[in-house]
């Protein structure tokens, strides 16, 4: 007789809907299930948008802490992943306004070997010396041009291309129309563009 309830790793299988409806019914081993699947995320996408992993940590905290008391506001409950992420970014832009701090592109460098081919790093240099040391130098290139952008240009571009979010998503996010994103994410591509010129 197994009266035990299942597994906390059992609920890894359901998808995010049925756990998003789940949890939203106060069942709060479902919402720990999606805590886990989407939290390496919720925490990478932090990291950027702070520069810093305690601060991370603490955004994916608030986050979730948000997301517990408003998943009745959830509609599309196969949309958890960017739901989270909307909050995760908000919480961010929060920190960093708290922080007042501008040096949270300090390692940039590591947020983009962590995961975008958009310097053409990655593993096309593995096992190349020469390659490898020419990733790292765009890298770096790649890392100052992004840091030199004015800060509303930097927040668009690292929602865009990091956390892969829509310019209706980014307006929400940031609060401003969905015009003004496509302007800023326009300037900061010919900036980008333009430092980087010499790089292709």
């Amino acid at each position: 007789m197994t009266g035990s309830p299942p597994a906390p790793d059992h609920f890894d299988l359901v998808p995010d809907a049925l756990l998003a409806g789940r949890a939203a019914d106060g069942d709060t081993v479902a919402f720990e299930a999606l805590a886990r699947r989407h939290g390496p995320l919720m925490r990478a996408s932090a990291r950027r948008l702070t520069g810093s992993l305690a601060d991370a940590d603490d955004v994916v905290q608030e986050s979730l802490v948000q997301a517990w008391k408003q998943l009745d506001t959830l509609r599309d409950g196969d949309a958890v992943k960017s739901w989270l992420l909307r909050i995760t970014a908000s919480r961010s832009i929060d920190q960093v306004r708290r922080r007042k701090n501008h040096s949270d592109l300090s390692d940039l460098d590591q947020r983009l070997a962590a995961g975008s081919g958009l310097a053409g790093g990655g593993a096309a240099g593995a096992g190349n010396p020469e390659a490898a040391a020419l990733s790292g130098s765009r890298m770096e290139a790649l890392k100052a041009a992004v840091a030199a952008l004015p800060e509303e240009q930097r927040r668009c571009w690292v929602l865009k291309q990091f956390n892969d979010q829509s310019y209706e998503e980014i307006a929400q996010t940031l609060n401003i129309s969905v015009a003004s994103v496509r302007g800023r994410l326009a300037r900061a591509r010919v900036a980008l563009a333009r430092e980087m010129e010499g790089w292709r």
